[in-house]
């Protein structure tokens, strides 16, 4: 147990030292920076979805490990408005390829704690420069980092065959620690709080998936579009193609829904000006992945997706694609009536 939580502690200091400061970045103005562009949270511990948050934890005093990567085709776009004309687009951020990598600690068989290490491997765009006339994007970035714990209410036997009729949950917190490079869309201003309850049920062949939370922030404005506090919804639907999880698929969708309200930009006189508009942010995505468990269990899985957004939102890519490899080990034996993890049914 000590060996683990001393991982996580090295891995936190680690993160915390590789920060490049902030500077005198400002949150606070019409065109601030200080949004991650990237909606997708992988949360660490075992995981049939992407977005949809896992209901099982890693054994007890056991250490899982994830590495989740993504590409993103313009996430931030911005349309600048110009007196008399239709205005026009920039794509602040053209392209962008993140990593997450997930640590995940069983301090107890239903108690796991998490760690998320994000950063930005490469990115192209235009930066704020249109708009501010400043520098443009670095080619790399941190991210803010993200600790927290899982419960699972009911431990899962852990074997892939084994039917789940009855639905199970799992409640999560996780905090984003502004530890990111704020000038590069990749750190927020401050803290973000996000708690959740995630549900998982399903049979042989098909599995469902569900969470519900919230992302609790101060709210900051990029051209009109002010990102503050949310509701965020994720929903998935599996199917087992071979047994042992050797071959699955699944489908997921999620959405934010900000509740703050958001402002309409105007230029007047060579400035910028926001007045109080109609709009409602909300950025969605949908993705479709291929899953396997090439061990014929959960301890190691790997998953290819890609999917889009659904609109033309701030934060909301025209298209992204995944890969997602986990290890996540298990207590060998869950209990009375639980499969093993060799999925032989116990004695």
């Amino acid at each position: 147990m000590r060996s683990g939580v001393t991982a996580l502690w090295v891995a936190c200091a680690a993160s915390l030292f590789c920060a490049r400061p902030a500077g005198a970045t400002d949150c606070s103005g019409l065109v601030s920076p200080c949004i991650n562009d990237d909606t997708l949270w992988p949360h660490a511990g075992t995981a049939q979805f992407l977005a949809v948050g896992g209901i099982d934890t890693v054994g007890s005093k056991q250490l899982g490990f994830a590495l989740v990567s993504t590409y993103l085709s313009r996430p931030i776009v911005l349309h600048l408005p110009s007196p008399g004309g239709a205005g026009a687009d920039a794509y602040v951020i053209n392209d962008q390829v993140n990593g997450t990598f997930l640590w995940s600690y069983g301090a107890t068989d239903r108690l796991e704690l998490d760690l998320a290490l994000p950063i930005t491997f490469g990115q192209g765009g235009a930066g704020l420069a249109p708009v501010s006339g400043g520098a443009g994007l670095h080619d790399t970035a941190v991210r803010d980092m993200r600790f927290g714990f899982a419960y699972a209410f009911r431990p899962d036997p852990r074997s892939p065959g084994e039917a789940q009729s009855r639905p199970r949950l799992a409640a999560r917190l996780e905090v984003s620690a502004p530890t990111g490079d704020r000038d590069q869309f990749a750190g927020e201003r401050s803290a973000v709080f996000s708690p959740s309850l995630a549900s998982a049920f399903g049979s042989k062949r098909f599995f469902f998936g569900a969470e519900a939370g919230l992302r609790l922030r101060p709210t900051t404005e990029l051209l009109g579009a002010r990102v503050g506090s949310q509701i965020f919804g994720a929903a998935g639907a599996g199917i087992h193609f071979l047994p042992r999880g050797l071959l699955s698929a699944t489908l997921e969708y999620w959405e934010l829904l900000t509740l703050v309200g958001q402002d309409d930009v105007v230029r007047e006189s060579g400035a910028y000006r926001s007045v109080p508009g109609q709009k409602l942010l909300a950025p969605a995505e949908w993705l479709l992945s291929v899953r396997t468990e090439p061990l014929g269990r959960r301890d190691l899985s790997i998953q290819l997706g890609g999917g889009s957004g659904v609109g033309s939102n701030v934060t909301e890519p025209r298209f992204r694609f995944t890969l997602a490899l986990r290890w996540a080990p298990g207590s060998t034996d869950r209990g009375s009536g639980a499969y093993t993890l060799t999925g032989s049914p116990p004695p």
